[in-house]
């Protein structure tokens, strides 16, 4: 099975899956490289999973659907293009002969859901759209502090090999924050230097993995004391016992770091 990450926009990836043979791609924004990747590989699209509603993952479903006839998938609770299955956490969808359990990560968009198979070609799979990215989370645009709180501890319990997938390659932007929040964590600063050099080399700097996202992002170490202490640091109302108010002054404080 191959993994790659199609470019698209500025710095979204569309994720793609494939055999050799059929493929499947989650979050197509445009159907463009989608397209092209197909034609260059001699792939027969089969499958269209959608994490939520942005432009940005969307836009490019309908023409991808017409050209190709794949199935489309994505959450119950958002305004999707139609005609789509819709899925609900606990259900699961099968693709390429894989099994992705659907998890409801409500916070970034309200309805946004991921999608986990335990096992490809030997560890786990995740895709996770905008709620989680390396070194950082998504934007609270329509879900709480408390819900995106739930939802990164949901994503965090998944084992340490899980190869994290996220949407957009945001992940200098966020080191150079978390760095901010930790300035004391050699794991962050080893791995911003392993990030680093992949970006001058010009290749991704995803997937991710958990056990790595757990020793270096913020917004999944709302418990450690030294991160709940930056968090308070910034605004004195922070409650060092209560994660989620944590994540709300880190997002309040990405928001606005330059």
């Amino acid at each position: 099975m191959n993994l790659l990450p199609l470019p698209a926009f500025s710095d979204n990836y569309i994720w793609m899956l494939h055999d050799a043979r059929h493929a499947l791609v989650v979050d197509p924004g445009d159907a463009a490289p989608v397209l092209q990747a197909l034609h260059g590989m001699g792939l027969s699209l089969r499958t269209i999973l959608v994490t939520h509603h942005h432009g940005d993952h969307v836009g490019g479903v309908t023409a991808l659907r017409e050209a190709t006839g794949a199935a489309v998938y994505g959450p119950a609770g958002e305004a999707m293009p139609e005609p789509i299955t819709r899925l609900r956490h606990g259900e699961a969808v099968t693709a390429l002969g894989l099994r992705f359990a659907v998890i409801d990560v409500p916070g970034h968009t309200a309805g946004h859901i991921a999608y986990y198979c335990t096992d490809m070609d030997g560890a786990p799979l995740l895709f996770c759209g905008d709620t989680l990215f390396s070194g950082g989370c998504g934007r609270l645009f329509e879900g709480t502090p408390a819900q995106m709180q739930a939802s990164l501890d949901a994503l965090a319990a998944l084992p340490g090999d899980t190869r994290v997938c996220c949407a957009h390659e945001y992940t200098l932007s966020n080191l150079k924050f978390a760095r901010a929040v930790e300035p004391g964590n050699q794991a962050l600063l080893q791995y911003l230097g392993h990030c680093e050099s992949l970006r001058q080399a010009g290749r991704p700097t995803l997937p991710s993995r958990m056990d790595t996202e757990r020793a270096i992002n913020p917004f999944l170490r709302t418990r450690e004391a030294t991160v709940a202490q930056a968090a308070r640091g910034f605004d004195a109302h922070v409650d060092p016992h209560e994660p989620a108010t944590v994540l709300a002054a880190l997002r309040q404080w990405k928001n606005e770091f330059r």
